[in-house]
């Protein structure tokens, strides 16, 4: 069984920073791209950035020159410092992951989900 669980949340005024973290535990020989998503209320959960596991990282527009997605492969971590928060940064952050394990061979999983709250 994999599980996903993220850290790092809360309170910041606007200017302020966080660091995410998403430490991925279980059975795992690998990990793929891994992924932060982001959910405002009554709103589908969008794509924020995300990282392979070779490093390539991709960033949704709104985030780019502000948010900075790594990963530690030894650690089966995934981190998202965000620096220069907005209050339409707020929002329940979720990690994602692809993870090569046993039973199933690949899959995906979600994190619980860690809330950002950014006052202005």
């Amino acid at each position: 069984q994999v599980q996903l669980v993220e850290s790092g949340g809360g309170l910041v005024q606007a200017g302020g920073s966080l660091r995410l973290s998403c430490a991925a535990s279980g059975t795992i020989f690998s990990i793929n791209h891994m992924d932060w998503y982001r959910q405002f209320p009554g709103k589908q959960r969008e794509l924020v950035a995300g990282i392979t596991r070779g490093g390539t990282t991709y960033y949704a527009d709104s985030v780019k020159g502000r948010f900075t997605i790594s990963r530690d492969n030894a650690k089966n971590t995934l981190y998202l410092q965000m620096n220069s928060l907005k209050p339409e940064d707020t929002a329940v952050y979720y990690c994602n992951a692809e993870v090569v394990s046993v039973i199933p061979p690949v899959g995906n999983y979600w994190g619980q989900g860690t809330r950002v709250t950014v006052s202005s």
